[in-house]
């Protein structure tokens, strides 16, 4: 899993290189700004997987799966702050660590479209989490896959390089995959074959 979403990072990153240093010096502060405020969402996630593993060996299966559907509403509250925050300061935030105001506008626009799906990522990643704290690990890899390889990468070049949508297209690429990340997640979750999982 962890190998496919960095995997995946690193091919944006190629692509966002076809812009200049500008626009990959905007995208890499606006990505590590992002990870920074990820952190308390991880927690949230890795409590999540937790409380899973924890119930399910309690033999009580649906107070865990009470337990992610809760844990993912914490979550996204908290995302949707973040969102917001970025959304209406992601240009003070960026002008944090540089002064180039190219830097700044392309920074911005990537915090402003990515954190337009925040109440999502909130969402997706308790719910990836979910599948590994109950031993199913196969799930998460294949959504994972599907979702950034795919999708994400694909849909990325053809909106950025193809359609020249330019950066934009690869930040619309990252925010749709997250989404289709949490529609994915939350059928599959809801058909409950997590729950009788042998590890």
């Amino acid at each position: 899993q962890f190998l496919i979403g960095t995997s995946s990072w690193v091919v944006l990153m190629r692509i966002m290189s076809e812009f200049g240093s500008e626009v990959l010096a905007g995208y890499t502060i606006a990505i590590r700004v992002m990870m920074f405020t990820l952190m308390p969402a991880w927690g949230m996630s890795n409590a999540a997987a937790t409380l899973v593993g924890q119930n399910l060996g309690a033999k009580q299966p649906d107070r865990a799966e009470q337990s992610v559907w809760k844990t993912g509403q914490y979550n996204a509250v908290f995302m949707g702050v973040v969102s917001v925050i970025y959304l209406v300061f992601a240009a003070e935030i960026i002008s944090w660590f540089t002064t180039n105001t190219e830097v700044i506008h392309y920074g911005a626009l990537c915090l402003r479209v990515i954190a337009a799906g925040y109440l999502f990522y909130g969402y997706g990643m308790v719910i990836i989490n979910a599948f590994n704290g109950a031993g199913d690990t196969k799930t998460p890899t294949y959504i994972n896959f599907i979702c950034f390889w795919l999708f994400q990468l694909p849909f990325a070049y053809l909106m950025a390089i193809t359609f020249n949508f330019g950066p934009l297209g690869v930040f619309l690429a990252i925010t749709l995959a997250e989404v289709l990340i949490v529609l994915i997640g939350v059928v599959w979750f809801k058909k409950g074959y997590w729950k009788s999982v042998e590890v």
